[in-house]
């Protein structure tokens, strides 16, 4: 069943609080929901608002929001090598991870605590720690708004990277998520590889599931804000892939900065952007209703009747200054509209 809202205020579905409104908002369970409206009305121009963790408005939309609200987590196998899961779009990332540690269920501990639904979790590839979406999914099933039926795409021909995948690339304005299918091991394989990480789940007797999603929670909690608080949308930019060469010259300067390895492509180096922009010396600062978080400077947060177009102003001038500082060209990780 679907519900359809026109002039709908937007404040309360983005995490940034930006006052906008949107010509049309659809509620989905399904994809007949799906099917049904573009068969009726065959819109021009949508976008798919899920939890809206991960989306600025820099002014009101013009077109059709579409977003899920069907949250079942079904079980599709069990066995004592592990489970496997169909989780429609709009469940709660961080439930379903909670769901896993209280289940024995290993692969998506070090992704707790990201502010996500599960649709939207392919599309960016969300990661933290060492960990990546693409690391249990299985399968995404789309509602393909040409043919207006449902395919079934396997992890390979996601094409996952970092930050990326098939959903930003092709099918960008083409597929609407409507479930999501993981495979979670039984066997324990802790994925520690991060200092902070390490520390934490120690201090909390080792590394089981329950102490690394805790520690991770805690990690989180102590360097992010609650939108609900100080809006945000999370991490804002993402970090840059330079060349190894770049970043040894980087390195000779700046020998204490924070680079990482690039799985399967050993000539380029993964960089810090919150590294980058704090020592570029804009922790804390602020312009005029929007800042740069104080304790994270991937960050960037809204003190109070910030519109989203004072938020990408910010933004801009934090490319540029990291530009200036390092040579190196930062971009955002959140979805401008």
């Amino acid at each position: 069943m679907k519900r359809i809202y026109n002039d709908i205020n937007l404040q309360n579905r983005n995490s940034f609080g930006v006052v906008q409104s949107a010509r049309t908002l659809v509620e989905f369970e399904s994809a007949e929901d799906l099917r049904s409206y573009f068969a009726e009305h065959k819109p021009e121009k949508w976008y798919v608002l899920g939890a809206g963790n991960n989306t600025l408005f820099t002014k009101d939309y013009d077109g059709v929001l579409f977003t899920p609200v069907s949250r079942e987590v079904r079980v599709l196998e069990d066995d004592d090598r592990g489970v496997m899961l169909r989780v429609d779009a709009a469940a709660d990332w961080d439930e379903l991870v909670a769901w896993s540690v209280e289940n024995g269920l290993w692969g998506m501990e070090n992704l707790s605590a990201i502010p996500s639904s599960v649709g939207a979790a392919p599309v960016q590839n969300i990661g933290a720690y060492g960990a990546e979406a693409k690391d249990v999914i299985t399968v995404v099933e789309y509602f393909d708004t040409r043919t207006l039926e449902v395919v079934r795409l396997s992890n390979d021909e996601c094409r996952f990277a970092y930050r990326e995948s098939i959903f930003k690339q092709e099918l960008k304005g083409v597929a609407i998520i409507v479930a999501v299918e993981f495979m979670l091991r039984r066997e324990a394989r802790p994925n520690l590889g991060y200092g902070d990480v390490i520390k934490e789940v120690e201090a909390r007797g080792g590394a089981t599931l329950r102490n690394i999603r805790d520690a991770i929670c805690a990690i989180r909690a102590s360097k992010l804000p609650d939108p609900k608080v100080l809006g945000n949308a999370g991490s804002f930019f993402k970090n840059p892939i330079v060349s190894r060469g770049v970043a040894d010259a980087l390195l000779a300067t700046y020998p204490d900065m924070p680079c990482y390895a690039v799985p399967g492509d050993e000539g380029v180096v993964k960089l810090a952007a919150g590294w980058l922009i704090d020592k570029s010396g804009l922790k804390g600062y602020r312009q005029g209703a929007v800042g740069v978080h104080d304790r994270q400077a991937l960050v960037l947060v809204n003190h109070g009747g910030a519109t989203g177009g004072d938020v990408l102003e910010l933004a801009y001038h934090v490319c540029r200054c990291v530009k200036e500082h390092f040579g190196v060209e930062i971009s955002p990780e959140v979805n401008i509209l």
